[in-house]
């Protein structure tokens, strides 16, 4: 899989995922700085990218505005700074949905089991949007 890390990712998941034989780019390494949110996504659309933040903000872009993407996971762990914690988080969602990434729009284990998962989340079989969060 492609990735394109935000730059408020830490580096050390972008090793993490290199490791894992991804093809991974970061923002804070590989493009200029302080680019605007609309152009992350952008970008992760025109290489084919799944971009990887902690930025909620691409949430409304992507369902408010309707902004095109190529899937995002929103990491936000809260009261956590163990890079394992968030590194066994990433691979757990990779493993569970990497044959059917493109199926999801939206997914959230918080609301998995509940009766409106499927009709609100798999609006289109386009991308993923996960959400990894406490």
């Amino acid at each position: 899989m492609k990735f394109l890390l935000d730059a408020n990712v830490e580096y050390r998941l972008a090793t993490f995922l290199t490791s894992l034989k991804h093809d991974v780019k970061t923002i804070a390494h590989d493009y200029p700085h302080s680019l605007p949110d609309q152009d992350v996504l952008a970008l992760a659309v025109q290489e084919r990218r799944i971009l990887l933040t902690n930025d909620r903000d691409f949430g409304d872009l992507i369902f408010h505005q309707h902004h095109q993407h190529y899937g995002v996971i929103l990491f936000r762990l809260k009261n956590t700074k163990d890079i394992q914690v968030k590194m066994n988080w990433l691979q757990t969602v990779l493993q569970t949905y990497s044959a059917r990434i493109h199926e999801y729009r939206y997914h959230s284990p918080r609301y998995e089991n509940t009766q409106n998962h499927r009709e609100t989340c798999s609006i289109t079989p386009i991308s993923l949007f996960a959400y990894i969060g406490s």
